[in-house]
């Protein structure tokens, strides 16, 4: 299998001579750009595999171009920030992105984080067809083929990140069941939850906005208010 393709843009060089350093001792080919537009130029002419953003660039910031990716491909986008409030990282993975470090970082979690996407975005993207119902689940007018990793809403395909693919199909595939925010979080990122973390929670908002009606008025991804979430039968 041909190496991945990691995309790093930061305008700080000393962090991209770092990230690059730790990236190729694990055999990735690195791709360097030092502001958004760059960054976007190299994203066009190149496959990658999954890019690290900073938010904080001159010009066209990390969000206009996590947004601008997510308009046409759903690769992995890890943002790197020194902004650490939860508004900031709120915003950060509302706009599109799987995850989100705060600077200054430990390089080895950097890392350990880049291999989690990539794993979970190539099982996603690589698994065979089949047309064995017992790998399709249907309920409250979605359809998720397990085989393929595909869904549909009422007949219409919906184009989910693997991230929000692995949270439906949690809820979906164990109706009527409340899922806490630290079970979905351990179950789908397979890492330790602390209390402050507000991955799950807008990771479930970008969902609703793409299966539900009025993603204000969720009628397939509900609340339990002070428990959880859940799908019903």
């Amino acid at each position: 299998m041909d190496k991945y393709n990691i995309l790093v843009i930061d305008d700080e060089k000393e962090i991209v001579d770092l990230i690059r350093i730790y990236l190729q001792n694990e055999g990735y080919n690195v791709f360097v750009g030092f502001n958004g537009i760059e960054g976007m130029e190299i994203f066009e002419k190149q496959k990658i595999d999954l890019l690290i953003l900073d938010i904080m660039m001159p010009g066209t910031d990390g969000l206009q171009v996590c947004r601008k990716i997510r308009e046409s491909s759903n690769i992995p986008i890890i943002i790197i920030s020194a902004k650490s409030q939860d508004i900031d990282k709120i915003l950060g993975l509302g706009t599109g992105a799987d995850d989100y470090v705060t600077k200054p970082f430990n390089p080895m979690e950097l890392i350990a984080r880049v291999k989690s996407q990539l794993r979970r975005f190539y099982y996603f993207n690589t698994q065979p067809q089949s047309n064995n119902d017992k790998y399709i689940i249907e309920i409250s007018g979605l359809t998720i083929n397990k085989i393929s990793h595909t869904v549909s809403l009422l007949g219409n395909a919906i184009d989910l990140t693997p991230t929000e693919y692995e949270i439906l199909l949690l809820l979906a595939g164990n109706p009527g069941r409340v899922f806490s925010a630290e079970e979905i979080f351990l179950s789908v990122w397979k890492e330790k939850y602390y209390d402050s973390n507000n991955t799950v929670m807008v990771h479930i908002w970008r969902l609703r906005e793409k299966i539900e009606a009025n993603p204000k008025e969720p009628e397939i991804i509900k609340t339990v208010w002070g428990v959880g979430y859940k799908i019903e039968d």
